[in-house]
Formats: structure tokens, C-alpha cells, sequence
């Protein structure tokens, strides 16, 4: 399994949430390509770019802290937030962005969505498929859809989604454990899905869990930055 660090930025900062709600809004750093560094010196590969004040304004904000970020480390960064448009998605990967997650846009313009799809492949594209109480949630978890959280992956995955992000918004920033039985279940609907484990861990056997039921990867925010999980333990994890 990957360890995935998270990113979260708003005004450029690196930030996180609880339970995506901006008014429960924490600061960590002033200079996001540092964090980006020592995850890179750790040995980590891997990095979830999220731009906040992106989700909430409909459009990327933060292009150029991606920029950066691809720039001065050799991470592999998937880049959310705020990606509307062909033009925000062609910025992004422009930036250095190795693959790009669309979420709100996959719900409310499946066309657009699956056109991206068919021009870049399910290696670039990875599904953002974030739930309330199994439920799709969009822009920024502002807002529940009523489509089914498994059917709305089903469906992608048939159309040749191959990663998916999903985030159960009811475990996110509360350092309660991941939803492993969430998981699991998606897992046995979709068996070939790279799934990506998002919220909750907030312990080292959080993240062993996660791998022992297959997951792809695994996502890590709060817990790093409340020092739950050391950076000393992640490079553990990576060495296997």
C-alpha cells in the first residue's frame, strides 16, 4: 500500500479541516513546498494536493502552488479542487500534476467527466467519489447528492475508471480510524479498483489495517500534522 500524504491548501497555506467544514479551519505551515520536502525526504512518493479555496470557489486558486510543488521535488502529485473545466484540468496537469480527481464534476457533469476520461485514461484521472452516510457529497462536502455511494463507483469503474479517492466525510479530521468496512465492501462490488483510503487514520495499525484489506493507498493529514504518526513511522511504513 502507498502512503499518501494530504496537502490542504487555503490562502496558500497548508491547512486542515474537520469533517470539511471551513469555519474548523487549522493552520500548519506557512510554506507548503517544505512539507512537500520532508515528505519527499522520508522517502514517500506520492503526495494528494487539495485546493480548498478552489472546491469553494468552483475553479483552481492555488495553481501555483502545485507548480512549485512539482517543481522542486520529484513527488507525484494527484492535484483536486476546484477542477471545473477542460481549462482547469489542462493548467493542472500543465503545472506538473501527475494525475488530476474530479469529484464534484463527475456528479454533476458525468459528459464533461467521462470526456476527460477518453483523452487522458484512467492512469491520469482518479474519481473523487467522497460520501455522507453513503451518499455522494460535493463541493467542498457542502452539498449531499442522493446517488449511492457504490453505484455512483460501480458505474465509473465500468467506464474505465481505474483510481478512486473516496472519503467517508463522517470519520475525516476526527481521528477516529478509517472506514475499513466501507472499504472492504467497495473492494468486493469493484475488485480491480485501486482504491485510495481517505480519512480517519490516526495510528500506525490504522494504517496496517488499510493494506491488509488490499487498498491501493492510503491517505494521512491530521494525524501527521497532530504528530499521531511521525514522519519516522511513515518512512517505516514505505521500507515495508
Amino acid at each position: 500500500m502507498e502512503i499518501i500524504p494530504a496537502i490542504d491548501i487555503i490562502d496558500g497555506k497548508c491547512v486542515r479541516l474537520t469533517q470539511g467544514d471551513y469555519a474548523q479551519k487549522k493552520e500548519y505551515a506557512n510554506d507548503p513546498l517544505e512539507v512537500a520536502k520532508r515528505f519527499e525526504d522520508a522517502g514517500i512518493k506520492r503526495l494528494h494536493l487539495v485546493d480548498l479555496d478552489g472546491a469553494k470557489a468552483k475553479r483552481i486558486v492555488n495553481l501555483e502552488v502545485l507548480s512549485r510543488i512539482c517543481t522542486h521535488t520529484s513527488l507525484k502529485v494527484d492535484f483536486g479542487g476546484g477542477v471545473k473545466s477542460t481549462e482547469d484540468l489542462e493548467a493542472a496537469f500543465h503545472a506538473g500534476a501527475s494525475q488530476v480527481t474530479g469529484g464534484s464534476i463527475a456528479a454533476q457533469d458525468p459528459q464533461l467527466f467521462e470526456s476527460w476520461l477518453n483523452i487522458y485514461g484512467g492512469e491520469k484521472i482518479i474519481l473523487g467519489a467522497d460520501a455522507k452516510d453513503r451518499k455522494i457529497a460535493i463541493s467542498g462536502w457542502q452539498e449531499t447528492t442522493s446517488m449511492d455511494l457504490l453505484s455512483f463507483i460501480s458505474s465509473y469503474a465500468a467506464k474505465g475508471v481505474k483510481y478512486v479517492i473516496c472519503t467517508d466525510v463522517a470519520k475525516d479530521g476526527l481521528l477516529q480510524g478509517p472506514s475499513v468496512d466501507l472499504y472492504r465492501e467497495i473492494l468486493q462490488a469493484v475488485p480491480r479498483l485501486k482504491l485510495i483510503a481517505s480519512g480517519g487514520v490516526a495510528s500506525y495499525s490504522d494504517l496496517e489495517a488499510l493494506a491488509d484489506i488490499g487498498v491501493q493507498g492510503g491517505i494521512v493529514g491530521k494525524a501527521y500534522y497532530e504528530q499521531k504518526i511521525t514522519l519516522e513511522q511513515l518512512a517505516d511504513f514505505v521500507r515495508g
